[in-house]
């Protein structure tokens, strides 16, 4: 028995060191947008070449610790939806004008960081995961499925907005649309044959058919080709690493209280909704519904926020692109070190990762959410009615408004309204 098969369990998990390793760089092409996107947004605020940096480097030392402490198959990463509070509610809204907002934000960030390590050594969080219904876990999978999925969609502009109705659906004559719904039936077709690593596949196929069509003038995107004739820009974490500002905390306690609080709402039920996603997905709930090691998954969140802070990026947060991995057959912590290294490599090949474009990575959203969903026919809608509501309104919510929290915050209002209206408040 080889190291690696003997330290992440690799057999008794069904899964072998390749596996793991295709699951790996699946995850991680799944998740490479946020080097792109994260100083994109928070660029508007802060050195977007130091929240570059910052970015990938605080990913790759969560993702290590998830890994070697919880061995689960979880990349993390900057949040998204919480580096946009940062930039745009935060630092350009409730802030704006203080040349000193970005600090603010850092230091909100990594005190956040340090209450959740505290929260996970006394089992808070793992109590609100384990507590959970079965139901609602299952709701909350289905709902993530199908947003993950609506995600994928709209980056290749398949599904577009609409002021009469909200959404519809786009130009399916234009290059993105039709080669993410080439890669989508790709991978499909791949899958019914059993291929190993079908979704990785499908990604740099869809990938590849995008090159051949920028070629060929059809794509008039951004180019789809590495380049790396701007050479590497590393020396922007000098103006964003350990940018604190602890005397405006000290001088606005209750203000910055109100800011630490809404990244700590934001990333408690980020996370809650990711992990049960992926875990359910991956088949790591027990009978009972409950997560083992939940307490080390939330570990490494907290200490992800905390590293991320110090080098300069918003909440380091469990992602849910990790159901593409477990989707490629990712069961173990293995699957998140080959992350882990992926981010750490991409300082010197950014080139090549972020030439990847939505539309190609696109199909593995929309195939890991048709699988989610199936987590909703294990739901009894027939039966207790409160669990059925809740689960419903996570499915329903967490789409519609675009917000896993969203969903989570409607089930389990719905749940413990009903479960007491129906007298069952020992529930």
């Amino acid at each position: 028995m080889s190291f690696l098969d003997k330290y992440f369990h690799l057999a008794e998990n069904g899964t072998t060191v390749r596996r793991e390793c295709i699951a790996g760089l699946t995850t991680f092409l799944s998740m490479a947008y946020i080097l792109a996107v994260n100083p994109n947004i928070l660029g508007n605020v802060m050195d977007a070449s130091g929240v570059f940096v910052a970015t990938a480097i605080a990913s790759a030392f969560a993702t290590f610790v998830m890994g070697l402490l919880a061995n689960y198959p979880i990349g993390l990463s900057a949040g998204m939806g919480m580096n946009a509070y940062f930039a745009f509610t935060l630092c350009l809204g409730d802030l704006a004008g203080d040349p000193n907002a970005f600090r603010i934000g850092l230091t909100a960030v990594f005190l956040e960081g340090i209450v959740f390590i505290l929260l996970s050594l006394v089992r808070f969080r793992e109590r609100i995961v384990n507590g959970m219904p079965l139901a609602l876990k299952l709701g909350i999978s289905g709902g993530i499925g199908l947003f993950i999925a609506l995600i994928g969609l709209k980056g290749a502009g398949i599904v577009v907005a609409n002021q009469a109705t909200l959404i519809s659906l786009g130009d399916l004559s234009a290059a993105p649309a039709v080669l993410c719904l080439i890669g989508f039936l790709l991978i499909i077709v791949l899958t019914s044959y059993g291929v190993t690593g079908a979704v990785l596949i499908g990604i740099l196929l869809t990938w590849a058919l995008g090159m051949l069509a920028q070629a060929a003038g059809w794509y008039q995107g951004p180019s789809l080709f590495p380049d790396f004739s701007e050479g590497l820009r590393l020396d922007g974490i000098t103006r964003t690493a350990f940018q604190f500002d602890f005397s405006w905390a000290a001088a606005h306690i209750a203000e910055f209280i109100f800011i630490t609080l809404s990244f700590l709402y934001i990333d408690l039920f980020n996370t809650i909704g990711t992990v049960v996603g992926v875990a359910d997905k991956a088949g790591f709930l027990d009978k009972q519904g409950k997560l083992p090691r939940v307490g080390r998954v939330f570990m490494a969140d907290a200490l992800g926020t905390v590293a991320g802070a110090c080098l300069g990026t918003s909440t380091v947060t469990s992602y849910i692109e990790s159901s593409a991995g477990v989707a490629a057959g990712g069961r173990t912590g293995l699957t998140a070190m080959v992350v882990g290294a992926l981010f750490l490599f991409s300082l010197v090949l950014s080139p090549v990762f972020l030439a990847i474009p939505a539309f190609a990575t696109a199909p593995a959203l929309i195939f890991v959410g048709m699988l989610m969903v199936q987590s909703t026919t294990r739901i009894d809608f027939s039966g207790d009615y409160a669990d059925a509501a809740g689960a419903f309104m996570a499915i329903l919510i967490t789409p519609l408004t675009y917000s896993i929290a969203n969903g989570i915050t409607f089930a389990i209002i719905t749940w413990g309204i009903l479960k007491f209206a129906c007298g069952r408040t020992r529930r």
